[in-house]
């Protein structure tokens, strides 16, 4: 393992060094300092997962008059062999990256971008998201969801089903604890990541102008959720825009008993603050880079949206079973990915439009913004508290830590598995 890491630090320098020049001729710009960086300095990125999702926001921008991001295309050294490119606006205002599904997918990806010395983000609003499972107490097929919080629910303990103990309500219980739905003891650090809430309220004005795509197909199969009771009054809805959290999971799970236990599992690492609506496989990969890249000055992480739309539901309606529920075409899968472009595009016009006059200097947060560890400054409102008493962490930090290590070791396993 050790040498598996000094492979991959070695790689990480050759991408942030090597990186060979494009054939595309890109505009270059000045940073926000008004210095001539000689790289290119986008106001928008496009964060997807996979190409129907990037065909969805390339339709979007075009018939948005927002402009084409097949103009100009930039060779990246590490992203997915099959999204080789970035692609951006014949300006370079708005960019797209194509990450490629789950989680370590969407984490290289997203790293071969942060490290890369064709772009300065110093700067730059990072639209994260695609489709996704939905919950049908919060929305629908189709539906449009802005969150604060994203939690990776299944990065615990898992005992199959059919051997948990008889008090236990799932298989599933957090690291470092002996039953379900307690506060994971040994944290990772990617257990929960919160965004910037009064960006989140400006984006979500800009999406609620967006005219959403819906189609009889999806309009039958949230129906059957009718018999279900008020509380899936959601899901029996058109599409609209609303506010709540996501979960990740490299694992496409269905069905009511894990979709009830992740739900549980988001409010309880949250302080019973996230409310869990959707459901996905990168988000947290990607926020974690993003992170890092912010503790570096590479990126502001108080520049970030994140967006999903409901592609299908993570539960079944009454009279069908989990199983069918899975294999059923729930026909949201159109809608999902048009709305995604739909709404994302106003989050783009908006931020575009109102640049000058606000978007260039940010909008400050009004809440904590960062990971579970407080690495960014600030302290947590969720989880046990930061793990540098406020101050975060920094460049010049993390490389006096890094000199300690060299010279005095590491000190036990709590490295690896920080216990609280």
């Amino acid at each position: 393992m050790r040498h598996l890491g000094c492979w991959a630090s070695v790689a990480l320098q050759l991408l942030y060094h090597l990186d060979p020049a494009s054939a595309a001729v890109i505009p270059r710009d000045v940073n926000h300092t008004g210095e001539n960086t000689g790289k290119i300095t986008p106001k928008m990125f496009i964060m997807s997962m996979f190409e129907p999702e990037t065909e969805a926001w390339k339709r979007s921008m075009v018939e948005s008059g927002t402009g084409n991001l097949t103009d100009n295309k930039i060779d990246v050294p590490g992203l997915s062999m099959l999204y080789p490119q970035v692609q951006c606006t014949a300006d370079s205002s708005v960019c797209q990256l194509t990450a490629g599904e789950g989680e370590i997918n969407a984490a290289a990806s997203a790293m071969a971008l942060v490290l890369s010395n064709k772009f300065d983000l110093r700067q730059t609003y990072f639209v994260v998201g695609g489709i996704a499972g939905v919950n049908p107490k919060y929305s629908t097929l189709g539906g449009v969801a802005l969150s604060r919080f994203v939690i990776q629910v299944a990065l615990q303990y898992e005992l199959d089903a059919r051997e948990k103990p008889d008090n236990f309500s799932t298989g599933y219980f957090a690291y470092g604890t002996e039953e379900p739905n307690e506060y994971p003891t040994t944290l990772y650090g990617t257990e929960v990541f919160e965004v910037n809430d009064a960006l989140r309220d400006v984006a979500y004005g800009f999406a609620q102008k967006a005219e959403l795509s819906d189609s009889e197909a999806a309009a039958e199969y949230r129906s059957q959720y009718k018999e279900a009771g008020p509380e899936y009054a959601a899901a029996t809805q058109g599409p609209n825009v609303v506010k709540c959290d996501t979960a990740t999971s490299d694992v496409f799970y269905s069905g009511t008993l894990l979709s009830e236990a992740f739900e549980k599992v988001t409010t309880v690492w949250t302080n019973g603050t996230g409310e869990y609506c959707m459901t996905a496989q990168e988000d947290n990969a990607v926020l974690e880079v993003l992170v890092r890249g912010a503790i570096q000055g590479l990126v502001d992480f108080g520049r970030v949206v994140v967006i999903r739309t409901g592609s299908d539901f993570d539960r079944q309606p009454p009279n069908v079973t989990a199983y069918q529920h899975l294999m059923e075409d729930q026909d949201g899968f159109p809608t999902a990915a048009a709305n995604l472009g739909k709404a994302g595009v106003e989050i783009v016009r908006g931020i575009l439009q109102g640049w000058e006059q606000t978007f260039q200097e940010g909008i400050k947060p009004t809440n904590y913004i960062g990971d579970i560890f407080g690495s960014l400054g600030g302290q947590p409102d969720f989880g046990p508290g930061s793990q540098t008493n406020g101050t975060g962490y920094s460049a010049a930090s993390v490389k006096r830590r890094a000199h300690m290590r060299r010279t005095t070791g590491y000190r036990g396993a709590s490295v690896v598995r920080r216990r609280i």
